[in-house]
Parts: C-alpha cells; sequence; structure tokens
C-alpha cells in the first residue's frame, strides 16, 4: 500500500511502498477514505511533537475509513463499518491498524471530509471548554488562533454552549471565518491590542490559547477574576512562562490540557464527548470548515498550507 512517511525529520514527506497492517488484538484495519491534518503533523515532522516514533513513520493523526478487519476482543466494530479515529500517526496512508478503543461510528450524512476534520479539533474544544474548564453560559470565552483547526471550533462550541465569545484572528479575512463561527467579538491580532480590547469588553472568563507566545500574556492580564486559562498549543512557537503572582492576585487557574493523552489515561472521556457532538452534528449545530482537500500525493503541499497559515478550519487528505 502506499503511504506518506517522514524517513528524515524536518525533510518532506516521501510517498513509500509498505505492507498493508493486520489487525492485533483490539485493532482494527481500516481502509483510509480522508485523513485530517493537524498542526501536530507539522511538529511531529521536525521531531519537536509530545510523542517521537522512530523512523520512518507514517503520519497522520486523524481519519475516516471503512473496517476491513477486526482483531481479536474487538466487539464494537464489524467489517463494512465506517468510523473516525484517532491513530496519534499513521493515517496517511491506503490502510491503517488502529485500537478499537479510539475508534468512533460515524452517521450516515457525515461526510468523509467532515469526519477527518472533526475528532481531534470538535473533540478539543469540546472537552477542554466542558470536561476542564467547566465553562457555564453567560461567561466570556476569550479564543486566540480563532480561524485556526480548533480555534474555529472552540468559537463554535462556546458560541453553542451559550459563552459571549471573543475571537482573535489575523487579519480581516480570518476574522470574518471567526464572525460566521459566532463570535460575538473580533480582535485583530495584526493591529490591535488584545488586552484593551478585552479589558474593555470585561475581561475573559476562560481563555482558549494554542498560540502562546504574546497573545498568552496579553490575555493573562485582561482576565477576570477566577478566570481560567487553558493552553493547548504553541504555535508562536514560544512556551509561556506564568508567573505564580498573577495567578495568586486574581486567583487565576492555568489548566493544562493535552486531547491526545486521553487516549491512555481514560479514553472514556474522548468517546463520551464523541457521543454528544454526533448528536449535535446529526441536529445540524455544527458546521466543520474544511478550506482545503487536496489528494495523498499532495500531502507536502497540504502541510505547507498549515505552516503558512493559509488555510482557516482543517485542511483535508483524500485517499482515493
Amino acid at each position: 500500500m502506499r503511504a506518506m512517511q517522514v524517513t528524515e525529520l524536518g525533510q518532506p514527506l516521501v510517498l513509500q511502498d509498505v505492507p498493508i497492517p493486520t489487525a492485533a488484538a483490539g485493532e482494527v484495519v481500516v481502509k483510509v477514505h480522508t485523513c485530517g491534518l493537524n498542526f501536530g503533523d507539522t511538529l511531529a515532522i521536525k521531531g519537536t511533537y509530545q510523542e517521537r516514533p522512530e523512523l520512518p513513520f507514517t503520519l497522520g493523526m486523524e481519519l475516516c475509513g471503512t473496517v476491513t478487519e477486526v482483531g481479536e476482543g474487538v466487539s464494537d466494530f464489524s467489517v463494512g463499518q465506517r468510523l473516525a479515529a484517532y491513530c496519534g500517526f499513521g493515517a496517511l496512508a491506503d490502510y491503517a491498524a488502529v485500537p478499537a478503543s479510539v475508534c468512533v461510528p460515524i452517521p450516515d450524512a457525515m461526510t468523509p471530509e467532515h469526519a477527518a476534520a472533526f475528532l481531534i479539533t470538535y473533540g478539543t474544544s469540546h472537552v477542554a471548554l466542558d470536561y476542564k474548564a467547566h465553562m457555564k453560559p453567560g461567561e466570556r470565552l476569550l479564543v486566540l488562533g480563532a480561524s485556526g483547526g480548533v480555534g474555529l471550533t472552540a468559537v463554535e462550541l462556546g458560541k453553542l454552549m451559550g459563552a459571549e465569545v471573543i475571537a482573535v484572528a489575523r487579519g480581516q479575512d480570518k476574522l470574518a471565518v471567526a464572525k460566521a463561527a459566532g463570535a460575538d467579538h473580533l480582535v485583530n491580532s495584526e493591529t490591535d491590542d488584545i488586552r484593551a480590547v478585552v479589558k474593555a469588553l470585561g475581561g475573559a472568563d476562560v481563555v482558549y490559547d494554542p498560540i502562546g507566545g504574546d497573545q498568552f500574556k496579553a490575555a493573562l492580564r485582561a482576565c477576570r477574576p477566577e478566570a481560567r486559562l487553558i493552553p493547548l498549543g504553541f504555535a508562536s512557537g514560544e512556551v509561556p512562562q506564568i508567573p505564580a503572582n498573577h495567578l495568586l492576585v486574581k486567583n487565576l487557574t492555568v489548566i493544562g490540557f493535552y486531547w491526545g493523552g486521553y487516549t491512555r489515561v481514560n479514553p472514556k472521556v474522548l468517546t463520551d464527548s464523541f457521543k454528544v457532538l454526533t448528536q449535535w452534528y446529526k441536529e445540524g449545530k455544527l458546521h466543520p470548515h474544511v478550506s482545503h482537500v487536496l489528494p495523498l500525493e499532495h500531502a507536502n503541499e497540504a502541510l505547507d498550507l498549515l505552516r503558512e497559515r493559509k488555510a482557516t478550519g482543517k485542511v483535508v487528505v483524500r485517499i482515493n
């Protein structure tokens, strides 16, 4: 089968011919239809992601596909069933072997493109805002990187969950995408003073931050007392150092959050979240935003769209 692999750190993916996997106990083999790309994929190529598999490895964290083989002990899935899965690595290929514990059935009405754009982005935002931050209706949610994959879903879910949403993004075109997703207030990170604008609106109760760097510092200083801050990525390249005295004075809480970590420590958190999200999708309350769909052979170009900040929402690779 074909697989787009990292053969050397920091270099473009290479299209390789590799054996089709077989299902070990607790696994299913999936014929991959689509793979959703994530910023973490670009870090994995450089060797700076939280997890570092041995070279060579097949890139791709999430997929939509059809089950072709079921391993011993798997009773929740059958051959021919459509599903989405968080596999960590291996989705940019014709087939992938995936633990059944991180697979979820998808509605018949969900397209392969939507399914590949759904699991990590919506899952990350829902678990962060609901399970971790316990966000309540009427609170003010500040979303940094609001036009990106996870940021845009945080805007959409925040509005659906009853928050007043402040979206921060770079440039008017990206802010327009955030506004369409439900943002109440727009902040242009190229021209506006994030701290001043947010404080003028009354401050933030919850901060959703995939960016880090100076934007985190501005958001921290724009928090209301007892606010919760969720750093979940550092797209700026700078991991912020958090001054404990600021937390003390305002009784702030910083909540560490790595969605993928729950696949090992408590996968039920993710599957329970996905049940809620799937129901909202069926009810027409969620509208995945996919800005680009490219074929497997053009996966390097698809990744460049993420690196160069040319995409909004999700970039999806279709495996023909």
